[in-house]
């Protein structure tokens, strides 16, 4: 039987000569160990000029049980010499994750300690200078630590620090530029910031640099959608958030909230390119999606559902802004009268 692997990440080493023992081993291992019987080759792999072990994105369309266990092993093994970075993998079989790996750090290296414990601060609400304080620790350990400035820079955006957030996110992204995190922590900042077209860039590598299999790249395609909303550049903004809404996120998933939000803003872009029908399909999906954590205001959904149902040529939209007027939109006060 076999799979489809795909690997991804980036592992820092520390020094030359740490790479160069690292490099020296892998090849060892590879030859005498695993008889090459692996999916990746050093020489794809080794990046001497910075003394990083980089996947940007490995895809192997048929691998067999045997490969994937040797290869995560060896990297598994490969890890325990880094100082800072991540490995992650995927095994699928007829399009559905059979198993999935995350290989990062974990010894008793001052750089690696202090990450993960500013990593674990991070997620407990209150405790952000802690968390703050912990990752510029790992920083000053290890001045190359692509995760600890990323993470520092989700720190300094929640405390609205947006300029040192907007250089740590940049920092991120000079040392290690194939991961998705950063790009996506930095259109976030750009955003409150009003810089829509930089944002829309930055979530355009975070989409790149990420997988379908990550929550990560629906939640940048999303976040895209909107920026090219903001800029009423509907088409784009038609594209991103078809995808997005076309997607089936489990209960579990990240996205699944933002499931009417993605809708309403997709009904929105189809209205603006002459698709009226099809966002009036869109405004009725809208309405079906109940309890929903992030609520659009029933006006708002009846004024645009009101007007793609006008612009389709159906009846029913009067009614629509009716209601939508009684619960005080001005907007559709305004289209009655227009109407009458």
């Amino acid at each position: 039987m076999t799979f489809k692997i795909i690997i991804s990440g980036q592992l820092e080493f520390g020094t030359e000569r740490s790479f160069e023992r690292v490099m020296g081993l892998f090849t060892h291992r590879a030859e005498n160990y695993y008889r090459n019987i692996l999916l990746i080759k050093a020489e794809d792999i080794f990046k001497a000029e910075t003394s990083t072990l980089e996947i940007p994105r490995l895809i192997v369309a048929e691998a067999t049980e045997k490969e994937w266990k040797n290869t995560l092993n060896m990297l598994d093994y490969v890890v325990g010499y880094a100082i800072a970075g991540g490995i992650s993998a995927w095994m699928l079989k007829e399009r559905k994750v059979v198993k999935y790996r995350h290989l990062e750090p974990n010894t008793d290296k001052a750089a690696i300690q202090a990450f993960l414990h500013g990593r674990e601060l991070v997620k407990e609400s209150g405790r952000e200078e802690e968390a703050k304080k912990a990752l510029s620790q790992a920083i000053e350990k290890f001045e190359r630590h692509a995760k600890a400035y990323e993470r520092r820079g989700f720190v300094n955006y929640q405390l609205r620090n947006f300029q040192d957030a907007l250089y740590d996110y940049s920092k991120s992204i000079d040392i290690n530029p194939i991961a998705a995190e950063p790009y996506l922590g930095r259109a976030l900042v750009k955003m409150i910031q009003e810089d829509y077209s930089s944002a829309a860039a930055d979530l355009e590598q975070a989409i790149k640099n990420s997988m379908p299999l990550q929550s990560m790249h629906w939640q940048a395609r999303r976040i895209k959608g909107e920026c090219h909303l903001k800029m009423e550049e509907f088409d784009k903004a038609a594209q991103e958030l078809k995808f997005v809404t076309r997607r089936e996120f489990t209960a579990e998933d990240p996205n699944y909230k933002w499931r009417k939000k993605a809708l309403f803003n997709y009904g929105r872009a189809l209205l603006e390119t002459g698709k009226f029908a099809d966002a009036v399909t869109a405004f009725d999906e809208v309405g079906k999606i109940t309890n929903s954590p992030i609520e659009i205001p029933d006006a708002d959904q009846l004024l645009y559902r009101g007007l793609a149902l006008m612009k389709a040529g159906k009846t029913g939209f009067k009614k629509d802004w009716q209601e939508a007027a009684s619960r005080g939109s001005k907007r559709a006060a305004e289209l009655l009268q227009e109407a009458a």
